[in-house]
């Protein structure tokens, strides 16, 4: 079959993702990939794996086309049905199943989809990964003719899954209100029993599953979205400790205070680590380029050793294998909690379990505890649209202007972090969306605005990045 410029788009740095229609995903190309997966699994003497859908009207098809796929392979399929990204990582080791195939966009609007590729546990497709996948599209099946079809198992893991998180928190003497807010997504499947069974107060809002998303879209990093968390969280008769907040597929968290201030993921990393280095001393933190200097400063000031490296929940989680670090989390909001804690993925049920238990054994309140720390004024993330296939060139020249303008003060690991007296500036390259990310932070507003002005002039020499900004400071 053709593989066109709108599938090859599909195949993106550490997922597969597109918009659910016939040139990019239905259930044929469902079909084409998942096989192709599955031959990649076969390569590796795999032969099991778990197969869960996040909560998209799309999404059974996809399950059951991606099902199809693996059996005709030989693969012995595990279907947990709706569920979460870290449910269907929890499933692999719960089921010893090395594959695994969560169809889901993530924080993506509804009218996308796209899959999570496992390649053993704790571990997503990485971009040679893809690569491989991609080229083994469509490829000759008569290798695998004479192998008899897998063996499909529905099984529901939510039990389980729920009882290993609770039975890995140990609650301090102060009870705690939560405000939840699923916002219509597949993590209210899961959250208010966790949280009623660690004994907090919980207040509900749009837990039920609902795949037209009357309200908004679960995206924490969408501060729109946080409004109506924040006016529960404030309203006199809860008068909540915090909220949480989680993303579609439940790997990504968002948090708003006891005032009803949002509170960036790297801060609420920072307030983990902080509590983690009081019981291990010296660990290591990896996190991503986006984050604020206060990590750097908190986990410095508490022992630890920072690590900063690339955007990505896959890029992040191999390198926390490979420095066999504790913890190491994204300011999009994956938090990574490893070591003798946990298993080292994305989990945003769990970080919000260990966030409440920190709190739990806290004088402080979480608003009192973060003012405590290093203070930056921070940018939201900012995007500036930019076609798929210009961004990543057009992003190397400007790391390299930014180089020849401040040398030495560049981290190019993933786009150019440019440091100034008074704070830094990053501009890089989505991987899922045909737009360019920028964050800037500062000692002061004006400070930011200054950081903003000079990457503003710089972008502008660039006709194919869009002018207008969205989330932009001014």
């Amino acid at each position: 079959m053709a593989f066109t410029p709108e599938f090859n788009s599909m195949f993106r740095e550490y997922d597969i993702r597109g918009r659910v229609s016939d040139a990019e995903l239905c259930p044929e190309n469902v079909y084409r990939i998942v096989k192709a997966y599955a031959k990649y699994l076969n390569r590796r003497g795999m032969d099991r794996a778990v197969v869960g859908y996040d909560n998209r009207d799309c999404s059974p098809a996809f399950a059951d086309a991606a099902i199809r796929a693996l059996r005709e392979i030989g693969i012995h399929v595990f279907y947990i049905g709706l569920t979460l990204s870290p449910v269907t990582y929890f499933a692999q080791y719960h089921l010893k199943c090395e594959g695994a195939v969560m169809v889901t966009a993530s924080h993506n609007p509804n009218g996308w989809s796209g899959f999570k590729l496992a390649n053993g546990y704790s571990k997503t497709l990485e971009p040679a990964d893809i690569r491989e996948v991609y080229e083994l599209v469509d490829t000759d099946d008569a290798p695998y003719a004479d192998l008899p079809t897998g063996e499909l198992t529905e099984i529901d893991v939510r039990d389980a899954y729920i009882e290993s998180v609770v039975s890995r928190i140990h609650m301090g003497p102060k009870k705690l209100r939560v405000v939840l807010d699923a916002a219509n997504g597949g993590a209210g499947i899961y959250i208010y029993e966790v949280f009623q069974r660690l004994g907090c107060m919980t207040f509900q809002l749009h837990c039920d599953p609902d795949v037209t998303y009357p309200n908004y879209f679960p995206n924490p990093s969408e501060l729109k979205g946080r409004e109506k968390l924040r006016e529960m969280i404030l309203h006199p008769y809860i008068h909540a400790d915090l909220g949480l907040s989680f993303d579609g597929d439940g790997d990504r968290i968002g948090v708003i205070d006891d005032k009803g201030n949002n509170i960036w993921s790297d801060i609420i990393l920072a307030y983990i680590a902080k509590n983690l280095l009081q019981k291990k001393p010296g660990i290591t933190v990896v996190y991503d380029v986006k984050c604020s200097q206060a990590l750097t400063e908190v986990v410095q000031n508490n022992g630890g050793n920072p690590v900063m490296w690339k955007t990505g929940h896959s890029y992040i989680k191999a390198k926390m294998h490979e420095l066999n670090a504790d913890i190491a989390g994204e300011r999009s909001g994956h938090i990574f909690i490893g070591g003798d804690s946990y298993y080292g993925f994305d989990d945003a049920v769990f970080v919000a379990a260990k966030l409440v238990e920190a709190l739990s054994w806290d004088t402080d309140t979480i608003a009192e505890a973060i003012a405590k720390f290093p203070q930056y004024v921070t940018s939201p993330e900012i995007k500036a649209h930019c076609a798929d296939d210009k961004k990543y060139g057009i992003v190397d020249r400007i790391v390299e202007t930014f180089k020849a303008r401040y040398p030495g003060k560049v981290i190019d690991v993933n786009g150019a972090r440019v440091q100034f007296e008074n704070g830094w500036g990053l501009v890089r390259a989505s991987s899922n969306l045909p737009e360019l990310v920028l964050i800037f932070e500062a000692t002061t507003r004006e400070g930011l605005l200054e950081i903003r002005g000079i990457f503003k002039e710089v972008l502008s020499a660039y006709p194919d990045i869009s002018e207008h900004w969205d989330n932009d400071v001014e």
